[in-house]
């Protein structure tokens, strides 16, 4: 059997034996909008929770627009469009609009990617910033959240007279879901929040983990940190299926559009298993998404999820630009043993840009293996990220089905992170995000 895995840009045909006893997860069948520009314009006018966006805008002295950056395939220019010719229409000038990048501690957006994200008309005539997460002075310091985190955001933001967040909403590895509260943290927010954000007490926590959203420490910090922030005047939330083509767009209030997103992608994504499995064939979703070895730990935590304790996760990226940024790349590989360093950090509380994802890994091999296919990153280099290099994916089938037997159970993930694999028994088997988000109304202020 021939299985095509997201791999790059043009996709990787993995092939597998035909004796063995194999699931293939792909996103639930979900129809593609037929006509996104109505479903944006009706959105735009009957929002979700709210008045619709032309009268939020009447009277408003300008106007801050927030997008994620390019590891996020949003189809930023069908939604961003639509937006701007409204608050033109309401009064706004072009020089009173901005289009801020959401970038986290990401690199800042190159004028190639402000261009791929949103077309060359408004790349050219509107102003496009990234927000520079280092730069303190940018920020400003909106107080503490309950959990102890510094607030500190994006001063163009905060200082904005309407505020609008455009975001995917899909499976997120630690937060439940991406996109809505998680544009301002840790998309607008400074180096210190997001490192609170991010930190050894919230990544250990077990709910902390994908799809789950009410007791997720994680999902609870971000809500607290857009609160204090002052949340947002609008919101525009889109969902997508396994082609990248648009299933939903929900407009509206800061909570409920991006609630109505996530059980949507919840709809199309989660796949819940009766037993754990012995090996899970992932991918880390293709362009843009497989880049860099850093945003692999989606891939890993999420094979995770229904792969049993001493099974093996084997990972397809292509990594073309390599393991990510410098900081990144400098912790990962200064470490000789993730398990000691991920111990020193929970009983110190000790704290450092991109831990975070050494962290996620290390849970991940603390009970399962891990073998990686990439062409981006050198064998001995992989060894250092703490994978196991292979020459193939085939040739990882080969040794795990050696290591656990002819019989042994398969999972397949050909769209990596986007799909959401779990067990039947586990809580986000069990609940749904309608359920869910009546705790979260019990737990957090909007």
């Amino acid at each position: 059997m021939t299985v095509k895995m997201r791999y790059g840009r043009q996709g990787l045909d993995v092939e597998l034996p035909d004796d063995i006893n194999t699931q293939v997860l792909h996103l639930n069948p979900v129809p593609q909008l037929t006509d996104p520009d109505k479903q944006l314009a009706q959105g735009l006018q009957d929002p979700i929770g709210t008045p619709p966006l032309a009268e939020l805008a009447a009277g408003r002295s300008n106007g801050c627009i927030v997008i994620s950056d390019i590891t996020r395939p949003v189809p930023n220019e069908l939604l961003v469009a639509p937006l701007l010719a409204i608050l033109e229409s309401a009064g706004l000038g072009r020089e009173d609009i901005l289009i801020l990048v959401a970038t986290g501690l990401h690199r800042e957006a190159t004028e190639a990617e402000v261009v791929a994200m949103l077309g060359r008309e408004i790349a050219a005539n509107y102003r496009v910033e990234s927000h520079q997460a280092r730069d303190r002075a940018s920020q400003v310091d909106l107080g503490t959240t309950p959990g102890g985190i510094p607030v500190l955001i994006d001063r163009r933001y905060v200082e904005a007279d309407l505020r609008i967040l455009v975001s995917l909403i899909e499976p997120h590895l630690f937060a439940g879901y991406s996109g809505g509260r998680k544009a301002i943290c840790p998309g607008l927010a400074a180096t210190d929040t997001i490192l609170g954000f991010h930190s050894p007490r919230i990544i250990e926590d077990a709910a902390a983990i994908t799809g789950n959203i009410g007791t997720n420490p994680a999902d609870a910090e971000a809500w607290h940190v857009a609160r204090l922030a002052g949340g947002a005047d609008f919101t525009v939330n889109c969902t997508l299926n396994e082609q990248r083509e648009l299933t939903g767009i929900f407009c509206g209030h800061l909570a409920e559009a991006p609630f109505a997103a996530m059980a949507q992608a919840e709809h199309q994504s989660k796949i819940a298993l009766d037993e754990p499995v012995d090996i899970t064939i992932t991918s880390n979703a293709g362009y843009p998404l497989d880049l860099t070895f850093y945003q692999a730990i989606k891939a890993a935590t999420g094979g995770a999820q229904i792969t049993r304790r001493g099974g093996t996760i084997i990972i397809c990226q292509e990594n073309a630009e390599g393991i990510g940024n410098e900081e990144y790349t400098e912790l990962m590989l200064s470490v000789d043993d993730p398990h000691e360093y991920v111990e020193y950090a929970l009983a110190t509380g000790e704290n450092h840009i991109d831990q975070w994802a050494l962290h996620q890994l290390e849970k991940v091999l603390r009970q399962r293996k891990i073998y990686n296919y990439s062409t981006g990153i050198p064998p001995a280099q992989q060894h250092q990220l703490f994978v196991e290099p292979i020459d193939s994916v085939e040739a990882g089938i080969e040794r795990a089905l050696t290591e656990h037997g002819p019989n042994a159970t398969v999972a397949v993930i050909p769209e990596g992170p986007y799909v959401m694999p779990c067990l039947a028994s586990d809580r986000v088997g069990m609940m749904n995000v309608p359920q869910m988000k009546e705790e979260c109304y019990a737990l957090y202020q909007w």
